[in-house]
C-alpha cells in the first residue's frame, strides 16, 4: 500500500491507526505515555527501528501543543524552572541515541520499567515519595539524566519524569505543560539524533507524517477528559497509567 513502507499493508496500517488514536487519547488526557504506546503496538507489525521512526513526528506535534495551552508565557517559565532536567534530558538522548544498535534493549526494558511499576503500585496503595527541598537537585540530575539516557536509545523518558513530577506533587496544569516542554524539546532532540543515526530517513518520515492525524484526533479526546479531572483523580489516573506502562516495559524485556 505504501511505497515508503512496501511491508505495510492496508490491514497493518489501520491498526497502526488505531494505535496511534488511542496513544494520543492518553497523551491528552495524562500528558504521557504516546511514545510507548506507539513503540509497544506498532513494533509488533514493523521492526523496531520503523517503529521508533513513526513516533517521532507525533511525539514533536503533540508536546508542543501540550507545552503551549496555555501560552508561550507559561511555558518559558516552566522551561526555566525545570532547566536543570531539561538540559540533561537533552545532553543524554544525543549521546545515547547513538548506541541505539549496540546495547540489549530487552535489559533496559526491564531496568526502566521495574521502578516506575514499583514507584506507581506503591504510590496507589498508599504510600507516597516525597522529594525534599534540600534533595530536589540531587533527585533532578539522577533522574533527568537516567530518562535522557534511556529516551535516546528507546524513545521512552516520559515515565521516569512522570514519577520525579508526581514526587514533587506538582499542580495538574503546570505538570501536564512542563511534560510539554520536556517532551517537546526531547523529540527535537530524538528527531535531529536519529537523522544521523538513519532511523529517521526518507522511507520512515513519510509514515511518522501520516500518523500525525490519528494522533491528534486522539489527544483532542483526551484533553476533554483531562480537563474534567480534579488534582486527586488526575494523580491517580496518572498512576494507573505509569504502572500499565511500568509493567509493559518489563514484558517487553522479558519476552520482547
Amino acid at each position: 500500500m505504501l511505497s515508503f513502507f512496501p511491508e505495510l499493508g492496508f490491514l497493518p496500517f489501520v491498526f497502526a491507526c488505531l494505535i496511534t488514536v488511542i496513544a494520543g487519547f492518553v497523551k491528552g488526557a495524562t500528558g504521557f505515555a504516546m511514545p510507548m504506546i506507539m513503540i509497544s503496538g506498532l513494533a509488533s507489525i514493523l521492526s523496531a527501528e520503523a517503529a521508533l521512526a513513526a513516533l517521532i513526528l507525533p511525539t514533536v506535534v503533540t508536546n508542543a501543543a501540550q507545552a503551549l495551552r496555555q501560552g508561550f508565557g507559561s511555558a518559558l517559565e516552566s522551561a526555566k524552572k525545570y532547566r536543570l532536567y531539561l538540559g540533561l534530558v537533552l545532553v543524554f538522548i544525543l549521546g545515547s541515541a547513538q548506541l541505539v544498535s549496540i546495547l540489549p534493549q530487552k535489559l533496559l526494558f526491564i531496568l526502566i520499567g521495574a521502578p516506575i511499576t514499583l514507584f506507581s503500585v506503591t504510590q496507589i496503595m498508599g504510600w507516597t515519595l516525597q522529594i525534599r527541598p534540600e534533595h530536589k537537585r540531587r533527585a533532578e540530575i539522577i533522574i533527568g539524566s537516567f530518562a535522557g539516557f534511556v529516551g535516546g536509545l528507546s524513545g521512552v523518558w516520559g515515565p521516569p519524569t512522570v514519577a520525579y513530577l508526581t514526587a514533587l506533587n506538582t499542580e495538574k496544569r503546570e505538570q501536564i505543560r512542563i511534560q510539554g516542554v520536556i517532551y517537546g524539546l526531547g523529540a527535537v532532540a530524538l528527531l535531529l539524533a536519529h537523522i544521523k543515526s538513519g532511523v529517521f530517513n526518507a522511507e520512515s518520515a513519510p509514515f511518522s507524517a501520516l500518523m500525525l492525524v490519528p494522533a491528534m484526533i486522539g489527544m483532542w479526546v483526551g484533553v476533554k477528559v483531562q480537563d474534567r479531572l480534579d488534582q486527586a483523580k488526575f494523580k491517580k489516573v496518572t498512576l494507573f497509567v505509569l504502572m500499565i506502562a511500568g509493567l509493559n516495559l518489563v514484558r517487553r524485556g522479558l519476552i520482547g
